[in-house]
């Protein structure tokens, strides 16, 4: 199996902006990991700025389709594809100062859906993965007073990288070639809601 990657820095098969550069060819991808996404643009919505707002839905969104549709041309011509897009839970619950980046994460889902719909009957498959905070590069950049506050409101602390890496991995293999169209949730159970006042009793 060989794997190619595709990023803007250097140290990676193929090095673009996915949002403006032009594309390598990628009619021989298999399996494609639609993992792209910027996590730095903050504000509330009434004061954020069109310009961060675009550049948010230029890479999250309008970038991971335009890799995703140079990849399945060959997809469609050999009847065969597996398609993951690691979208986010701020894609279904919302996340309160990064609009753009929610909505973008959202788009994700119903391009999913629609790419699933589409290509069912040739052997392709379309997923997403939704993590919770997850202890990535991208998320550990951000500032630290964010990062303590989202760590501390966790029932179970940031999710590892490495179960992101494994729910993608189901998607991707080949016991889930009759599982397309699907969300999988991955936070440490944070969508649970388990914050209450008497968290601590239960727990002891």
């Amino acid at each position: 199996m060989e794997v190619v990657t595709l990023d803007r820095e250097p140290g990676c098969t193929y090095q673009a902006d996915i949002a403006n550069d032009e594309l390598p060819v990628l009619d021989d991808i298999d399996v494609y990991v639609g993992n792209a996404g910027l996590t730095t643009m903050f504000g509330s919505a009434h004061r954020f700025s069109l310009e961060r707002w675009q550049k948010d839905l230029a890479v999250n969104l309008t970038g991971t389709f335009r890799v995703l549709q140079a990849c399945l041309t060959g997809m469609r011509e050999r009847k065969f594809g597996r398609i993951v897009i690691v979208s986010s839970t701020a894609g279904t619950r919302g996340l309160p100062g990064q609009v753009s980046y929610s909505t973008s994460k959202a788009g994700l889902l119903g391009m999913v859906k629609t790419v699933a719909a589409e290509n069912i009957g040739l052997g392709i498959t379309a997923n997403a993965v939704l993590p919770g905070m997850t202890a990535s590069s991208g998320v550990l950049s951000m500032p630290r007073d964010i990062v303590d506050a989202w760590t501390e409101s966790m029932p179970g602390g940031l999710v590892d990288p490495e179960d992101i890496a494994d729910a993608v991995g189901f998607f991707a293999s080949p016991t889930a070639g009759r599982v397309t169209g699907q969300i999988l949730t991955v936070d440490g159970g944070d969508s649970l809601n388990t914050r209450s006042v008497t968290s601590s009793m239960v727990r002891s």
